[in-house]
C-alpha cells in the first residue's frame, strides 16, 4: 500500500496542479468520451497509456481476456454488459475498441483448461470464447502459434457478440457507432488493428 500512497503523493504534487482545470471541467460538465475500450485486466496493459489518453477521453471496461459475452436477457449479474450499455446508451460513444494483448493469461486458461480448474470463476468466464478456441484448434497450428491465434480469434468473437446487443446493432447499422478490433504486444509495444480482410496489421 505504501508504494501506491507514494505514487498518490507524487500525483498530487506533480500531476494534479497541471490537470486541475481539466478535472474541474469534467466534474462540472460530466464525462463525454467518444470511445469505449474493452480491454484485459492484465496489469501490463493500460489502454490510457497505450493511447496516450487523458482524463475523460476514453471509457474503459476491463475483464479477464477482454471478452464480451453475448446478450442475455435474464436476472444474472452482467457487469461487462452493464458497462457496455452505459457507454452506448447513456454516454453515446461513437466507437468501441475491443483490445486484446499478447501473452494473455485468460486465453492461456482457455487453451489449457487444467490451469484454471482450481479457480472458482475463471473456467466458466473464458468459456465465453470457446468458439474461438475450437476454431483455432481445428486449424491444427503449431503450439507456439495457438496462443496468438486464439487471442486474435477471441477479439473477433467479442466483436460479433457486441452485435447481439440490439442497441449496439441498431447504432452500427445506422452509422452512429463503429466497432474496431486491436491487439497490443507487450513485448514490442506495437498495437495492431483488425482490418477489413480480417487480419491484424500494425497500426503505425
Amino acid at each position: 500500500m505504501e508504494n501506491l500512497l507514494s505514487g498518490y503523493r507524487r500525483f498530487r504534487h506533480t500531476v494534479w496542479p497541471s490537470r486541475r482545470e481539466r478535472f474541474q471541467a469534467l466534474a462540472q460538465r460530466g464525462q463525454k468520451p467518444e470511445t469505449l475500450v474493452i480491454a484485459c485486466s492484465d496489469s501490463r496493459v493500460d489502454p490510457a497509456m497505450v493511447f496516450d489518453a487523458g482524463p475523460g477521453e476514453i471509457f474503459i471496461v476491463r475483464n479477464v481476456a477482454n471478452l464480451v459475452p453475448p446478450f442475455e436477457d435474464d436476472t444474472a449479474f452482467h457487469g461487462t454488459s452493464a458497462a457496455i450499455e452505459f457507454a452506448v446508451r447513456v454516454l453515446e460513444v461513437r466507437e468501441i475498441i475491443v483490445m486484446g494483448h499478447a501473452m494473455c493469461g485468460g486465453i492461456h486458461a482457455l487453451l489449457h483448461p487444467a490451469s484454471a480448474e482450481r479457480l472458482d470463476f475463471m473456467s466458466s468466464w473464458v468459456d465465453i470464447a470457446a468458439e474461438a478456441r475450437d476454431r483455432v484448434l481445428a486449424c491444427e497450428p503449431v503450439e507456439e502459434k495457438q496462443q496468438q491465434m486464439c487471442e486474435f480469434e477471441a477479439i473477433k468473437l467479442s466483436l460479433r457478440n457486441l452485435m447481439t446487443f440490439r442497441w449496439v446493432e441498431s447504432r452500427v447499422t445506422a452509422g452512429r457507432l463503429t466497432l474496431h478490433g486491436a491487439s497490443f504486444d507487450i513485448r514490442s509495444g506495437v498495437l495492431s488493428r483488425l482490418n477489413e480482410e480480417g487480419e491484424f496489421v500494425p497500426a503505425e
